[in-house]
């Protein structure tokens, strides 16, 4: 595995040449999308346990770093529904502090993955477990809206699913019909003011009306009870300073699990939004540069006291479609947010809680992805079983435990797949090479000779094949004199497959069976030469190919 020397920002080029007409285009396409962001990151700061501020903060600096470092032409970072959940736990049992420390080792984990090119690794990871995850996560984020969006007076709501819901429903004698009303009307707004227009976001639209709806209200009528973000925060409409994070090994290690999560979370939500945008865009972006920028952005954002960052689908397909087309418009968008929270920052006071709860029902939904979902289960039983485990993980214990377990249940899953389109055969009087692609003779068939047998191995030599083709030796009960092994079709060998190979070979020497290798490729050659194992078994004796190999056979014999 090899460090990545070569990065290079996808603005360091695009801007030698760059033009006043792009200029102009991703001007605008910064400013809608910097608008279209406001609302979402003050309710995902909020909604993951932090003050509004934070979330703009986390948008603008974050935002900002993965547009000027990143790897996508059109890429939009900031905090996303994806976070909320594990960022609301951390906060809840590690408080800010904590937060800040997870983030900050979840940057250098990102950082790592793209020196260390994992970024093509890291879009492989199984289809089930991302929409088993999200759609988890979708789940969660709805029901921490509830409070809100009835307006139930809880002073604190537990972490937990069924623990949250069996609170909701104790105080439900204290929902507030006014806040209810105004969170259903905000929901209508942002589903069917696409009918009416598209560039502007129903979500804006929704915070604008029910923000002065509900100023106008409690001014004439004196009630309270719709609670807006001044009532719960106290809001600071200035330059974030930055913050000392105190960092110890035992903070470390409690937090490692929950860092790795936010990394990976981050990684693939980031990627999954780049190739998103190629689609749409016609360009290639480099997933190793994107991952070095999202470390970065997560090491520098928590020192503000920010949450953590990652590639924004929805704002990076509204840049796209408002002619965004390099990081400028990201760069944009960063500064129009910065400039919001210093000159219209003490407005946000006056949004109401409820019509950020109906903002976030409407992202969990969409994120929700059910129709993919009940698709998935018409899928293999193994798919199935990785989906439903991600996704009951998620939402009953923990996205960290839902994320390892479900990694975990992938990899199990595959390897028993690999094992089982791996064959280990043998032949004993011909081998058939009316398919063969690997000879130099002209015949169909090869007849094998008294005293030889040929071994085949038919996929990866690794530990789980290894077992296999152990089991199958043991059950040999002929002693030939020379055993051919073919290995044309084995890709890689690992160190277990290895063990297995020199086993087989002491065990035949034993028994005085010399050994010949065939079609043995130039990578697991190499594996051989530096074991040592060619030199036991004999350079001569690794042959290219079956005919080579028969002919050593039957020198040997």
């Amino acid at each position: 595995m090899r460090i990545s020397l070569e990065y290079k920002p996808v603005l360091w080029t695009t801007i030698k040449s760059y033009t006043k007409e792009r200029f102009i285009k991703d001007l605008m396409a910064g400013v809608i999308v910097g608008i279209v962001a406001l609302p979402l990151a003050i309710a995902f700061g909020i909604a993951s346990g932090v003050s509004p501020e934070k979330g703009l903060i986390t948008a603008i600096i974050g935002g900002f770093i993965v547009s000027f470092l990143g790897g996508s032409t059109v890429q939009i970072g900031g905090p996303t529904g994806a976070f909320i959940v594990v960022v609301y736990g951390i906060i809840q049992n590690y408080g800010t502090e904590g937060l800040a420390v997870a983030t900050l080792m979840a940057g250098v984990f990102l950082l790592l993955m793209g020196l260390f090119k994992l970024g093509s690794v890291i879009r492989f990871i199984p289809y089930p477990i991302v929409v088993g995850f999200t759609s988890g996560i979708a789940v969660t984020i709805f029901s921490t809206q509830i409070k809100d969006l009835f307006g139930l007076q809880i002073e604190k709501v537990p972490a937990d699913f069924i623990s949250k819901w069996g609170v909701y429903f104790e105080h439900l004698n204290t929902v507030s019909v006014w806040s209810l009303v105004v969170g259903l009307l905000s929901i209508v707004i942002i589903v069917f003011s696409t009918r009416i227009t598209k560039k502007i976001p129903g979500s804006l639209i929704a915070i604008l009306l029910m923000t002065v709806v509900v100023y106008v209200f409690r001014k004439l009528t004196g009630d309270t009870s719709i609670e807006t973000i001044g009532d719960r925060f106290t809001l600071s409409a200035s330059l974030p300073q930055p913050e000392k994070i105190a960092i110890n090994m035992s903070t470390i290690n409690q937090l490692f699990s929950s860092a790795f999560t936010i990394a990976v979370l981050g990684a693939i939500e980031s990627l999954l939004s780049a190739t998103v945008a190629d689609g749409v865009t016609g360009k290639r972006h480099n997933s190793n540069t994107e991952l070095i920028a999202q470390g970065v952005a997560n090491l520098v954002v928590p020192i503000f006291g920010g949450v953590p960052v990652t590639g924004a689908i929805a704002r990076t397909m509204t840049n796209i479609n408002n002619g965004g087309r390099t990081p400028v418009a990201g760069i944009i968008h960063a500064f129009v947010l910065l400039l919001i929270l210093l000159f219209l920052g003490p407005l946000t006071k006056h949004i109401p809680m409820a019509c950020l709860a109906g903002v976030l029902i409407i992202v969990a939904y969409n994120m929700s992805e059910w129709r993919t979902f009940l698709s998935l289960l018409k899928n293999p039983k193994s798919d199935v079983a990785v989906l439903l485990t991600t996704f009951l993980l998620t939402v009953f214990f923990d996205l960290t435990i839902a994320i390892e377990l479900g990694l975990l249940l992938a990899m199990f899953l595959f390897m028993r797949r690999v094992i089982e389109t791996t064959h280990v055969s043998v032949c004993t009087d011909a081998v058939d090479l009316s398919h063969e692609s690997d000879v130099h003779i002209k015949e169909e068939v090869l007849v094998i000779p008294q005293g030889i047998e040929v071994y085949e191995i038919d996929g990866p030599f690794f530990f789980g094949v290894a077992n296999k083709f152990d089991e199958c030796m043991k059950q040999m009960g002929d002693k030939p004199k020379v055993r051919i092994l073919r290995m044309r079709k084995v890709p890689f060998m690992d160190s277990t497959g290895l063990h297995n190979l020199e086993s087989f070979f002491r065990l035949s020497k034993k028994e005085g069976i010399r050994i010949v290798l065939s079609g043995v490729n130039a990578k697991v050659h190499s594996v051989l030469d530096k074991s040592g194992m060619a030199d036991k078994i004999g350079q001569e004796n690794i042959c290219s190919h079956i005919d080579q190999a028969m002919k050593r056979a039957n020198l040997l014999l």
